[in-house]
């Protein structure tokens, strides 16, 4: 059986991204429900609203599905507390050290996956005892590795770092891309891009349909001075590509960013001055759709690319 769908209990080794202000318990339930694992982005959430999203996913699924924690949230702890009251089993956490708390939710009963840019947090995470771990390349949407490296290097490189399961991330959102992560080694993969244009995503439509209507080249990696984030192209992204060439500071930069700049692009649907967080894949995606028909979709691609394989004859 494969591994991932072992560990989760879940029908395919597909889980959507835990994206900040896409994925409230309405995608994540309808993503569980159609067989794959889906997940709260606790990111941009108070803790009273997490655990109100965690009871609604809880209603509206029988399925496992997880909560995405980044370590370096100001409510991280309560975040934690939360999670484990209302008996969630699945953690995912990023953006921060992985020996901080694995250890106390894995004593508390949860599965811990930690998401990695690098093959050195990979064996870290593996030794802080986690579950599984999320490999996420340089094409993927939102926070990204400084170090570029891209999910067809990275996870070859990480398999070979580690023995627990792997998920690739970063540049997936097809049955065929599904099929080449998992040729190079990952026991499953993870969705954000893909599930942010669905009909049950969180995100505002101005969002939804500005992520259809991109092409190649239209997303960039910025602000590499605070923290590595992937955009389209607007004018907010224009104004700090301007400040970078400058030399612009950190402390500029900051200021230049302010807050809840991505509340504003992808809640509020300002798609000048707001923060529009997305993968490099989002060129290849030109509908919205429910979450079940996108998996369903993706489930039947990766079979009819198997077969594709098997007759292949050199």
């Amino acid at each position: 059986m494969n591994r991932i769908c072992q560990l989760f209990n879940i029908k395919y080794p597909v889980n959507q991204a835990g994206m900040i202000w896409c994925s409230g318990w309405e995608l994540a339930s309808a993503v569980s429900n159609a067989g794959g694992l889906g997940i709260i982005g606790a990111g941009s959430m108070y803790p009273d609203v997490l655990k109100i999203h965690i009871q609604k996913c809880k209603k509206a699924t029988n399925k496992p599905f997880a909560v995405n924690l980044p370590l370096l949230y100001p409510y991280a702890e309560e975040h934690i507390k939360t999670i484990i009251n209302e008996g969630v089993k699945i953690v995912f956490t990023s953006a921060g050290n992985p020996t901080k708390w694995t250890k106390y939710l894995k004593d508390n009963g949860l599965i811990v996956v930690h998401v990695i840019a690098n093959v050195k947090f990979a064996v870290k995470s593996e030794e802080a005892g986690v579950d599984a771990v999320v490999a996420e390349g340089f094409e993927a949407g939102g926070h990204n590795g400084r170090e570029e490296t891209t999910t067809m290097v990275l996870i070859p490189l990480v398999r070979k770092a580690i023995k627990i399961p792997l998920i690739a991330a970063g540049g997936i959102a097809t049955g065929r891309g599904m099929l080449a992560a998992m040729s190079l080694g990952a026991d499953g993969v993870q969705m954000g891009s893909r599930f942010v244009a669905s009909n049950e995503s969180s995100a505002h439509l101005n969002f939804k349909n500005k992520i259809i209507e991109t092409n190649d080249g239209d997303t960039m990696l910025s602000m590499k001075k605070l923290v590595s984030v992937r955009l389209i192209k607007n004018k907010f992204y224009s104004e700090i590509e301007r400040l970078e060439n400058e030399g612009a500071t950190r402390e500029k930069l900051a200021e230049a960013l302010g807050k809840g700049r991505s509340k504003l692009g992808m809640f509020d649907g300002n798609l000048d001055d707001g923060e529009l967080e997305i993968g490099q894949i989002s060129a290849l995606l030109k509908d919205i759709k429910p979450a079940s028909e996108i998996l369903k979709e993706i489930i039947d691609e990766f079979n009819v690319a198997v077969k594709e394989i098997r007759d292949l004859k050199f």
